[in-house]
């Protein structure tokens, strides 16, 4: 299935300010978590690195609930040792899911400190054969997202891999593993976060139609965004 195909433009939910974003959003995740248990029995989300989402992470411990029926992806991870702190997986452990009783079979790291070629390759087989639920996403300030940066291999093409071995990115770490924006978009719904005015001119060139990685793995995304990084204000 074409899913870039089927999807329209994305929808833009700003917001007044970063504490409003955290608190809407949240809600909104809970929602669609209870709505895919009672359909499905299981609420499969990929999950956002960087400090974009932290305060969304840590507004779920208190609102968040059937813990028992959640499993837990990563969009994108730095080929470091587990415990550094730039860890996307150490950020999430850190803020919310140490706090929560979510079975640890089911929340599914990268296991990037193996390097970024045998890392994708064993990620490959953890994935779920079904689409994720909902794929959270930030965006950086070159509209990069999850680990698919300009110039570099994207993913685009379905008979490439489901997730990405990458070399030499732009932003330290150099190394580092992420799923192909193919296999994100292989999902019943797909969220980008962004705050403050440094991600003006990244959304400012998807709202143009530049080729960046965002937009393109972004089509009929809803981006939930605050005042500060609306382009037109």
């Amino acid at each position: 299935m074409n899913t870039e195909a089927i999807r329209g433009a994305p929808s833009w939910h700003i917001h007044p300010d970063a504490e409003a974003l955290t608190r809407h959003l949240a809600r909104a995740i809970v929602r669609m978590a209870d709505a895919a248990i009672t359909a499905r029995g299981a609420f499969h989300l990929v999950l956002a690195g960087g400090n974009t989402p932290r305060a969304v992470y840590a507004a779920l411990v208190s609102g968040g609930r059937r813990w028992d029926a959640w499993h837990l992806y990563h969009g994108d991870e730095r080929c470091l040792p587990p415990q550094n702190l730039q860890r996307n997986s150490r950020m999430a452990e850190s803020v919310w899911l140490q706090h929560v009783p979510i079975p640890r079979a089911q929340i599914h790291d990268i296991p990037a400190e193996m390097g970024a070629e045998a890392a994708a390759a064993t990620y490959a087989t953890i994935l779920p054969p079904q689409r994720f639920d909902l794929v959270l996403l930030g965006i950086g300030e070159d509209g990069h997202t999850a680990s698919l940066f300009p110039g570099q291999q994207w993913g685009l093409d379905p008979t490439t891999p489901a997730v990405l071995a990458v070399h030499n990115a732009p932003k330290a770490p150099a190394e580092r593993v992420s799923l192909s924006a193919w296999r994100l978009q292989q999902s019943r719904e797909i969220f980008f976060i962004a705050t403050g005015s440094g991600k003006r001119d990244a959304l400012a060139a998807w709202r143009r139609g530049e080729e960046i990685p965002a937009a393109r793995v972004g089509v009929g995304a809803t981006v939930w965004l605050d005042a500060a990084a609306w382009p037109e204000t």
